[in-house]
């Protein structure tokens, strides 16, 4: 039986983001491609991790800089190994290219993390966001290496794709489109009506920071300007663990009422009429509009928020950036029947065009297999990878062992 690693920067969250419920969707698909899954990490446990003994894929607790991780992955041979975003590339890549050359080295990057560190320090800093912000970014630099040296990056979002093509240079060869892979039972919801539902709702797990930026821009900008509209409206804001700064936000009065964690995150979207995901910076493609887009809920978020889902269909909603436009948007869609009508109906078809598994499955089994059979030559005509590798793995590997022989004459 083939084997895969994976290996985590944290233990998959399917119920707290979508980060969590697209590992999910990335282990399903292996195991449907008869591959035997063990996820290692050296994150702690948590409270909300999926169950990943019950669905037959093995757990192992890993250490950064321990040389325990080489005697693991040399017993465990895997064919394939995928990194959870480039950190744990960095960490562990030459690890795996030294204790197992052959297997195919595979970075999902849920993200591109420099992509929405750099849109998020230009917000803190009141700056329009520019592409050169990326050629001066650090974080960029450790990326987009860590992208070079893996044989092949899964990207989220077709615009972050085109912008890797276009502005670092990145092969076409080392980069494939893997939107959210969802099943037919999940692309045909049964979908409450317009009068069977009430309230709007937002919903983001509190530790991403776009997320906690969109609750505080609700409370303090758009929230007011809907209920001078809407002077009996309800808001419900949903996400894993809210911090005590989020809930102290929690008003009756004003109707923003903070729920923190929801069990069935797709049913609290049937029930609301409008979705609101006010985004101001970020990476990636959002889970949260794609569970509004299955479930034919309306939602108004800004140009963020649409990147990389908007499929040539319209908007299932509106797409503003403007406070007041924002406000008046959301309360069109949940006042107006017929035009809540016509923007609910373009959800499941956008979702359907974009998100379709077979169609997914069948694009990444072919890629990956073309990848095993050809690795080689794939590797050699890589060759600014070829040469990150070796560069890399000879600074990381000497700090690596340095700071594991420090760790064993402090024990």
């Amino acid at each position: 039986m083939k084997k895969l690693l994976i290996i985590g920067y944290v233990w998959p969250e399917p119920n707290s983001s979508a980060a969590g419920s697209r590992m999910m969707q990335l282990i399903q698909f292996f195991q449907q491609q008869g591959y035997q899954i063990t996820f290692a990490s050296p994150a702690q446990l948590s409270e909300h991790m999926a169950d990943l003994v019950t669905i037959e894929v093995s757990i192992a607790e890993i250490k950064l800089n321990c040389t325990s991780f080489d005697s693991f992955i040399k017993q465990l041979q895997p064919d394939v190994v995928m990194f959870d975003r480039f950190m744990m590339e960095e960490q562990f890549g030459w690890r795996v290219s030294e204790s197992c050359p052959d297997a195919l080295r595979v970075l999902d990057t849920e993200d591109l993390f420099s992509l929405r560190d750099a849109r998020h320090k230009a917000f803190k800093q009141g700056q329009a966001f520019s592409e050169q912000d990326l050629l001066t970014s650090d974080m960029a630099k450790r990326e987009i290496a860590a992208i070079y040296r893996s044989d092949v990056s899964l990207m989220i979002s077709p615009v972050e794709i085109e912008l890797l093509r276009r502005l670092f240079n990145v092969d076409a060869n080392l980069l494939h489109h893997c939107p959210f892979m969802l099943d037919d039972t999940q692309l045909n919801q049964d979908t409450p009506s317009y009068h069977e539902r009430d309230g709007f709702m937002v919903i983001g797990n509190f530790r991403h920071a776009p997320n906690w930026d969109a609750v505080l821009w609700l409370k303090q900008q758009i929230w007011p300007l809907i209920r001078k509209q809407l002077p009996d409206a309800q808001l419900c804001v949903y996400g894993a663990y809210p911090p005590p700064k989020a809930t102290a936000l929690h008003d009756e009065k004003t109707g923003f009422l903070v729920k923190g964690w929801v069990d069935d995150a797709l049913n609290a979207m049937k029930s609301a009429r409008v979705c609101l995901a006010p985004l101001r910076f970020g990476a990636g493609i959002k889970g949260k509009l794609a569970e509004a887009m299955i479930c034919a809920t309306p939602s108004v978020t800004t140009e963020i928020g649409s990147e990389g889902m908007q499929c040539g269909l319209p908007w299932p909603g509106k797409i503003c950036d403007d406070v007041q436009a924002f406000a008046d948007a959301a309360v069109a869609l949940y006042k107006d029947e017929q035009a809540w009508q016509a923007a609910s109906v373009e959800g499941p078809k956008s979702a359907k065009k974009m998100f379709q598994q077979s169609k997914a499955y069948l694009s990444l089994e072919t890629k990956i297999n073309t990848l095993q059979a050809n690795l080689t030559e794939h590797r050699q005509q890589n060759f600014i990878g070829s040469m990150l590798n070796h560069h890399h793995h000879k600074s990381t590997k000497y700090m690596a062992q340095w700071i594991a022989a420090k760790n064993q004459l402090a024990d």
